[in-house]
């Protein structure tokens, strides 16, 4: 049998749009980053950037599961002595809705160069407005 591999630039990179409102966080961004990675695709091939482009819109109607709302912690360090700023999730929806989602999504992918390249793909946007109406995302079913 022959094993057939992916090749950069051999297929069209399409477009998706998701809405988050009232879908769970978490299996929110694990469904993207598949999709950003290429994993629903039959021709997956890891050192080849097979993903698409996804387009979340309503990101501030994301839900928590929980308790996390007021439990989850964000750190963020300006890298001097007490440089240390730490938010809690109702706080970093309340700032920047789009950020939970950039951040869930962006620690499940790669943590390499290719990581950054499908990170890029991710475009996020609070309100149900996206200005990429000219790619025609076709909408798709996250089941969260």
């Amino acid at each position: 049998m022959k094993t057939t591999m992916a090749r950069a630039g051999a297929f069209e990179q399409g477009w998706h749009l998701v809405d988050a409102d009232g879908k769970v966080l978490g299996r929110l961004a694990s469904h993207v980053a598949q999709i950003l990675m290429g994993k629903h695709r039959p021709l997956y091939t890891p050192h080849v950037d097979t993903g698409e482009y996804v387009v979340v819109v309503n990101a501030e109607k994301v839900r928590v599961t929980g308790n996390k709302e007021k439990r989850k912690l964000y750190f963020r360090s300006s890298g001097r002595p007490g440089g240390m700023k730490i938010r809690t999730l109702r706080e970093v929806r309340e700032k920047k809705p789009e950020d939970l989602v950039r951040l869930a999504v962006k620690r499940m992918l790669p943590k390499t160069t290719m990581g950054k390249w499908m990170f890029k793909k991710l475009k996020v946007y609070r309100g149900g407005e996206h200005p990429h109406a000219a790619q025609q995302p076709r909408p798709l079913d996250v089941r969260a």
